[in-house]
C-alpha cells in the first residue's frame, strides 16, 4: 500500500497547533497509512515535544521533503535561526513562522512532494502583523494554486455543510447571493462530492436566506428571484438539488440525515448547527482547489498553549479525513483516464454529421 504524505503546516508556534500534531502522531498506528511532514524547525518542535511530557516521538530532521522516511515523523526545517515562542500571545513572530511554514508546505506541494495538505490554526491578527497579505489560509492557497473559486466545506462523517459567503459581514451577504456565485459553489460542491467522497448521485439541501425562506416573499425576495431559479435550473440539468429549506427548523427536524450535503447562505447559518453538532471533530475542506488540503475545526487556543490540555481530535479528523480525500482523488481520476482511453473512436467510414 502506497503512502500518502501529508504536509502539516505550523501553524502559530504561540498556539496549540504543534501540540495536536504531535498529540496526533503520538499514535503510532497511523505512520502504517501515511508519512507526516511537518514544515517548522526541529528546535520549535522538541519545544512543543517537552510540553507532552515523556512522549518518545520518532522524529527524524530533513533540508526538504524529497527523500521522506516512512514510519517516522519528519520535519523540514524552514527556518534555521532561534525563536523567541511566547505562548500565548499574539505577536508579529507568530504569524512570522507561520507563513513561512505555509509557503513552504505549499512549494512542495506544487513540485508533487506531498498528497495532500493540512494547515494548524493560525491567529489573523498575528499573521498582519507578520505582513501576511491575505484573509487566511484560504485565499492564499486560492491564489497559490490558481483556483477560479473555492469552498468552504464542513465535515464530520456524513455531516457536510457548505457556506456561499464566509468570512465577510452580515450586512454584506444579501448583495453577495447572486445567481452565479450560487452555481459556482453548487458546481464546486457537486464535483467534491463525487470525486473527493466517492458520492455519484449527491442530493444537496440549499437553504434559504431570509427567515423561514422568506414565506414566499413576506420578509425578503431572493429566494424567489435567485435561489429558486438557480435551483431550478440545476434540476433541469439532472441534479438532486432541493430547497430552499428554512433554516430554523432545518437541523432540529433532523432533515440534514437525508443529505449528502447541505448549502448554507451565510457562515453562522452553516456553522453554529456543524459545532453544535460537531465541535470536537469537525474539519475543515477547502473544497474547488487543485489540491487537497484540510484544516481542524478549532483555532489557536492561546489559552491552552503550554498546558498539555488541548484536544487533538479534530487535528486526528483532519488527518484522517486528508488521507481520504487524497486517495478518493487519486481513484476518482485514475478511472476517469481509464474510461477515457478505452473509449472507442470512430474509423473512417463513420459519418460524424450522422
Amino acid at each position: 500500500m502506497q503512502l500518502t504524505r501529508i504536509g502539516l503546516t505550523a501553524g502559530d508556534i504561540n498556539g496549540i497547533g504543534l501540540e495536536v500534531i504531535l498529540k496526533t502522531f503520538s499514535n503510532f498506528r497511523l505512520l502504517d497509512y501515511c508519512i507526516p511532514v511537518i514544515y517548522a524547525s526541529s528546535k520549535v518542535v522538541s519545544y512543543h515535544k517537552n510540553i507532552l511530557k515523556g512522549q518518545d516521538l520518532p522524529l527524524v530532521n530533513f533540508r526538504n521533503a524529497e527523500n521522506l522516511q516512512p514510519g517516522k515523523i519528519n520535519i523540514v526545517n524552514c527556518w534555521n535561526e532561534n525563536v523567541n515562542i511566547t505562548l500565548g500571545q499574539v505577536n508579529e513572530e507568530g504569524g512570522k513562522y507561520a507563513y513561512i511554514s505555509l509557503d513552504a508546505a505549499v512549494r512542495d506541494l506544487k513540485d508533487g512532494f506531498l498528497d495532500a495538505l493540512v494547515t494548524a490554526p493560525i491567529h489573523k491578527q498575528a499573521m498582519q502583523l507578520a505582513n501576511f497579505p491575505y484573509k487566511g489560509h484560504t485565499d492564499f492557497l486560492t491564489q497559490a494554486f490558481e483556483a477560479p473559486e473555492n469552498l468552504m466545506l464542513m465535515v464530520d462523517g456524513a455531516l457536510r455543510i457548505g457556506v456561499v459567503t464566509d468570512h465577510v459581514a452580515l450586512k454584506e451577504v444579501p448583495g453577495m447571493i447572486t445567481p452565479e456565485r450560487l452555481r459556482n459553489k453548487l458546481n464546486i460542491l457537486i464535483h467534491a462530492l463525487q470525486r473527493d467522497f466517492g458520492i455519484e448521485k449527491p442530493k444537496i439541501a440549499v437553504l434559504g436566506l431570509n427567515p423561514h425562506a422568506s414565506d414566499d416573499g413576506l420578509m425578503g425576495d431572493e429566494e424567489k428571484n435567485t435561489i429558486i431559479p438557480v435551483i431550478h435550473g440545476f434540476k433541469s440539468e439532472g441534479h438532486l438539488v432541493m430547497g430552499p429549506y428554512p433554516a430554523d427548523g432545518f437541523f432540529g427536524s433532523l432533515s440534514h440525515r437525508k443529505f449528502d450535503a447541505i448549502l448554507a447562505m451565510y457562515h453562522d447559518q452553516g456553522l453554529i448547527p456543524f459545532k453544535t453538532m460537531a465541535f470536537a471533530t469537525g474539519v475543515n475542506f477547502t473544497a474547488g482547489l487543485p489540491v487537497v488540503r484540510t484544516s481542524p475545526g478549532h483555532g489557536t487556543a492561546f489559552d491552552l498553549a503550554g498546558k498539555n490540555e488541548a484536544d487533538a481530535s479534530s487535528y486526528r479528523a483532519a488527518v484522517y479525513l486528508a488521507m481520504d480525500l487524497a486517495r478518493n482523488r487519486q481513484e476518482y481520476d485514475a478511472a476517469r483516464s481509464n474510461a477515457l482511453t478505452k473509449k472507442p473512436k470512430l474509423s473512417e467510414d463513420d459519418d460524424s454529421d450522422s
